[in-house]
C-alpha cells in the first residue's frame, strides 16, 4: 500500500515538472503571436530570409516577419514585416537583409532615415538594398585572389 502511494507521489511530481518545464518554455520562447503594424518591402532576393526571423534596429529586435510571397508583375521578393507599436519608422527607412553570423540566420535590419513623414501601417519601405549571399562573397574573394579580373563568364 504504502509503495503506491510512493509511486503516485513521484509520478505527480514528475508532472508537475514537465508542466513547469512547458511553461518556463512558452514563456522564454517568442511563440507569441506579433504585435505592432504592417509593413512591406520588396527585394531581388531574400536569400535565407524566412518567416518569423527578426526585424532589428541597432541590433535591437523591433519586429518580425510575418510573411514572404512573390509580386507576379515584378517578380520580386515581398517581405511583410510586423513592427511593434511603439517604434515610428520614417518613410525613407533603409532595408537590407543581414546575417547573423557566419552560420547564423538572416535577419532585416532598419536604417531609419532622415524624413519627418512617418510610415504607416501597410506602408511600403522602398529604400531596399539587396542581400549579397556568401556564394557571390567567396566568388569575389577568389577571383580577387587569383588576378581573374572578367569574373565568372
Amino acid at each position: 500500500m504504502s509503495r503506491n502511494i510512493i509511486e503516485t507521489g513521484m509520478g505527480a511530481i514528475v508532472i508537475l515538472v514537465a508542466v513547469l518545464f512547458l511553461v518556463f518554455s512558452y514563456s522564454v520562447s517568442d511563440l507569441r503571436p506579433a504585435q505592432g503594424y504592417d509593413v512591406i518591402a520588396k527585394f531581388n532576393a531574400v536569400d535565407g530570409l524566412t518567416v518569423g526571423s527578426d526585424v532589428r534596429v541597432a541590433g535591437v529586435k523591433v519586429g518580425t516577419v510575418v510573411g514572404e510571397r512573390i509580386d507576379q508583375s515584378e517578380y520580386r521578393a515581398v517581405v511583410t514585416m510586423k513592427i511593434n507599436d511603439n517604434i515610428e519608422l520614417a518613410d525613407d527607412t533603409a532595408v537590407r537583409i543581414s546575417s547573423a553570423g557566419i552560420l547564423g540566420g538572416k535577419y532585416v535590419k532598419l536604417e531609419p532615415g532622415s524624413s519627418k513623414q512617418m510610415l504607416q501601417s501597410g506602408g511600403e519601405l522602398t529604400n531596399t538594398k539587396d542581400v549579397i549571399s556568401l556564394e557571390e562573397l567567396l566568388g569575389k574573394v577568389i577571383f580577387l585572389v587569383t588576378g581573374d579580373e572578367g569574373g565568372p563568364k
